[in-house]
């Protein structure tokens, strides 16, 4: 079954826990657990309406301050395909745990309440999914029984985001509108009679037809080795095959490939999934590939098409998000985890800081600080073969971990 990442940001009492814990039940996607839980802690509170924000909400701090916090990964499914929502804060506080839930998804929906409008979250929270090139955005207006299921003030909302749109510098990403009350389940998982002067689908219907080719990006195949399968067994015993996921384009049988770092070439002999052979591997399968020449490869290393070859170099210029309490300094030095590889490096300049309002770029002051986005130079012990994020997503991205502790500091996409 096809299986959709999706990523969702509001702001504080934007209703976002409770538009997902809406879209579970809609689903029926709440065990009944789980769901006299709800009915029994919403009577407790005094509510007389069930409150689906604590079917997300799960540590202690936030069901008491009513705010997300950390990110939070939840599953649900409909007869045509899976979801995996990253519930991500949306406090500035919290913009590096937005990052990393954005990172892997590829949609997002953005909440807006409808008494408020575009506010100066807004504009982080498009930000982030403009640099993490999520190409569907859908800005769910909420709270719309709140201002009496207004057309005038959703087309309000409409107008002050396709403003805020045209500041974007990612041409192929689609944004779509959908005015919602995701406590009353309006336009959440079925059509309300509430707004008349609204056509469109209904959040889950948006989603549901949502095709892969529309999330997935193209580019160039990367097929980064993951590890060597040798079985040594009595039937396999000169059996050599590389593991790993197809990453922009597809691998077929007979493809002549490059084999990175080291710039061998060969052909594709055999493309196995378990004990099945096929002559293609898209992108996103996981696969086993034989070549016709016997090639010293190992963990780290990369096969590509022979007239597509990355970039190979040993420094590199990226955007960072800084995710360390520790302020990023120039000299320090940090292990850049790219694909399956890691490499020591240093930070050799720190450029400028990123506003999250579109605005253009600060002094960067010679540092980094928690949860700032900037620009930066870093050298690198040996080459890496890369690509720009905008032209390759999985081979544009890296992660720099403290050499000395091997926390996750940073996450980088090369410019």
């Amino acid at each position: 079954m096809e299986v959709l990442k999706i990523a969702t940001a509001g702001s504080v009492d934007d209703g976002k826990s409770t538009l997902i814990g809406r879209l579970l039940y809609d689903t029926k996607s709440l065990t009944d657990d789980k769901l006299e839980a709800i009915k029994k802690s919403s009577e407790q509170r005094g509510y007389d309406y069930l409150d689906f924000s604590l079917a997300t909400d799960g540590l202690v701090a936030e069901r008491e301050q009513g705010i997300t916090i950390d990110v939070a990964h939840i599953y649900f499914s409909t007869p045509n395909k899976s979801y995996i929502i990253a519930d991500t804060p949306g406090h500035v506080e919290y913009t590096r745990n937005m990052v990393t839930g954005a990172s892997t998804s590829q949609a997002a929906i953005i909440l807006i309440d409808a008494r408020k409008g575009v506010i100066e979250q807004t504009y982080r929270h498009f930000f982030i999914n403009n640099l993490l090139r999520i190409k569907n955005v859908i800005v769910a207006v909420n709270k719309m029984d709140l201002v009496d299921y207004s057309e005038a003030a959703f087309e309000a909302i409409k107008r002050d985001f396709e403003a805020l749109n045209l500041k974007s510098t990612y041409a192929e990403q689609r944004v779509s509108y959908i005015p919602v009350s995701a406590l009353n389940g309006d336009n959440v998982a079925a059509k309300t009679d509430a707004m008349p002067w609204y056509n469109g689908d209904t959040l889950l219907e948006h989603l549901e037809h949502l095709e892969a080719a529309d999330v997935y990006e193209g580019g160039q195949v990367r097929f980064p080795i993951q590890t060597v399968i040798r079985p040594k067994t009595e039937e396999y015993h000169d059996f050599r095959g590389y593991a790993g996921k197809v990453y922009g384009g597809s691998l077929q049988v007979g493809d002549s490939v490059t084999v990175l770092p080291s710039l061998i070439q060969s052909r594709i002999k055999e493309i196995y999934f378990f004990d099945q052979t096929y002559q293609e591997a898209v992108a996103g399968s996981s696969v086993n590939i034989t070549l016709e020449d016997d090639i010293n490869i190992a963990r780290g290393d990369m096969l590509v098409k022979t007239d597509e070859l990355p970039k190979i170099e040993k420094e590199i210029r990226a955007t960072v998000c800084w995710m360390d309490n520790k302020q990023l300094q120039p000299g320090t030095k940090y292990i850049v985890q790219h694909s399956t590889n890691k490499v020591l490096s240093k930070i050799d300049t720190i450029e400028s800081v990123m506003t999250t309002d579109f605005s253009g770029q600060i002094e960067a002051n010679g540092k980094l600080a928690l949860n700032e986005i900037g620009e930066v130079r870093i050298k690198l012990s040996k080459p890496i073969y890369y690509d720009a994020y905008k032209d390759n997503k999985y081979n544009g991205a890296f992660i720099l971990l403290d050499a000395h502790t091997n926390a996750t500091a940073a996450v980088g996409f090369i410019n």
